[in-house]
């Protein structure tokens, strides 16, 4: 079996195990189809921005695609090394047809993906994403008259895409410059490492006041790439020997953020959000705010320090899921738990950078310590498990569960998810797995562990 998941979410595989020329080609043809005739369509101009991470086989890919692509009869863009939020602004400040992203994320060095991106730079919705595999799986995609063939150059939008972050009203960089803050970067030897000094040094924190750990993009991950306390203690080692003020750490494609405190305690990346979010509602005096079912609920609490000014929705799992939910409530901000923040004035989707800028102004106009701030924000756990299905049906398990549990206060969104007093359980199946998820968070880990083994257990004893 091939290590290829083809998914509405985007094609990640290992390369040269499931992951290779014809697959790269045939999917990248299906995408290129369905943009060409959306921009035909909208009456837009048929050019697709390509970013990539620092993976070895970027460069590769990138020319297999970019290739396809014009055979298509589509005009490429190549970013670059570029961070996924990076390509995203692309596709907007170049009015594009559309994006392709060179990235598996969090994934170990070995794998690759394409995230494909609609013409406003977001994840392709549902529909577009079933289009794309249609295509795909069908054989359906067209190729251009031969002169008709796409054309090729090449851009940086980094540079763009920082000015955009240092516009915005609340970001005041020479407030952040005069507070003298310093800084140690894990830039996990991806796009991390060139993106975030290149943010950082616009706010004068540069020289001996920035350190970059695993500085060179080179693709090859000095430690598992998934920005989890266990694989951050070179950082959080660091900023305690360099006497730093913050600790920042992303994933490969820099679309996620997790941060250290001047104590070298790690924040959870369920903190991110709860931190940028707390920093935006002082600035607007409030708003709605947009994050899915599985993140903590520590939003809601920091959220009731504002009164009904703060709202709180929550959607499925899932970026798209929560931009659409923010489009639908005029959210300010949104977010997942995973360390992801977005801000719709800036763009739809998560971006690490805009989620570093908003922690540093958060800092410097207070003027506080990030320990400080970690230690006013509510702590929970939360616990992931899961179920193997092993032929139980998970449709009839979850409605099961979700009469039983009636009285409480119940989603049914996504899965079910059920709320108590002092934590909750969110139980769903698994996108690419025969699995049920088995989420749960309270106060304490252990008692989270505890209850994702007593729904565990319930759901044992309601399979046939």
């Amino acid at each position: 079996m091939s290590n290829l998941i083809a998914s509405i979410s985007g094609i990640r595989g290992v390369f040269g195990d499931g992951l290779d020329a014809e697959v790269l080609a045939r999917y990248a043809a299906a995408y290129g189809t369905w943009a060409r005739r959306r921009a035909e369509n909208a009456g837009v101009e048929p050019n697709i921005i390509v970013g990539r991470d620092a993976r070895t086989t970027g460069p590769v890919c990138t020319q297999i695609v970019a290739a396809t692509l014009r055979t298509c009869g589509l005009d490429v863009v190549d970013a670059g090394l570029a961070p996924t939020p990076t390509v995203e602004m692309a596709v907007l400040l170049e009015e594009a047809a559309g994006g392709i992203v060179l990235s598996a994320s969090h994934n170990p060095a070995k794998w690759n993906a394409l995230k494909l991106l609609n013409e406003k730079g977001e994840f392709l919705s549902d529909k577009a994403g079933r289009e794309v595999l249609r295509l795909a799986d069908e054989g359906g995609a067209e190729t251009a008259s031969h002169d008709a063939v796409g054309g090729f150059c090449e851009k940086n939008f980094l540079g763009a895409h920082v000015d955009e972050i240092l516009a915005r009203d609340f970001i005041d960089a020479g407030q952040i410059a005069e507070a003298n803050l310093s800084v140690v970067v894990d830039g996990i030897n991806s796009v991390g490492a060139v993106a975030l000094p290149r943010l950082l040094e616009r706010f004068g924190i540069e020289g001996d006041r920035l350190t970059v750990l695993n500085a060179e993009p080179t693709g090859r991950f000095a430690h598992p790439a998934e920005p989890l306390p266990e694989h951050l203690t070179g950082l959080t080692e660091a900023v305690a020997e360099n006497g730093a003020d913050l600790g920042l750490a992303v994933d490969p494609d820099a679309d996620r953020l997790a941060l250290v405190d001047d104590a070298g305690a790690y924040v959870s990346e369920e903190l991110t959000q709860v931190v940028c979010a707390d920093f935006l509602w002082r600035q607007r005096g409030g708003g709605p705010f947009v994050t899915n079912l599985s993140s903590s609920r520590a939003i809601e609490d920091v959220a009731a320090r504002y009164g009904r000014e703060a709202e709180v929705h929550r959607s499925a799992v899932g970026e798209i899921n929560v931009v659409e939910k923010m489009k639908e409530v005029g959210a300010i901000l949104g977010g997942e738990g995973n360390g992801g923040v977005i801000l719709p004035e800036l763009h739809y989707g998560r971006d690490a950078l805009v989620g570093a800028a908003m922690v540093l102004q958060h800092l410097a106009s207070e003027g506080t310590a990030m320990s400080d701030v970690h230690v006013d924000l509510p702590r929970y756990t939360i616990v992931k498990d899961k179920l193997p299905l092993d032929g139980m049906h998970a449709e009839a398990l979850l409605e099961q569960m979700a009469d039983r549990y009636s009285g409480e206060q119940i989603s049914t969104v996504d899965g079910v998810k059920i709320d108590f007093a002092d934590g909750w359980v969110h139980l769903r199946p698994s996108n690419t797995e025969p699995i049920l998820r088995v989420y749960a968070e309270d106060v304490t880990e252990e008692a989270a562990r505890r209850r994702a083994t007593r729904f565990k257990e319930e759901l044992q004893e309601l399979a046939p």
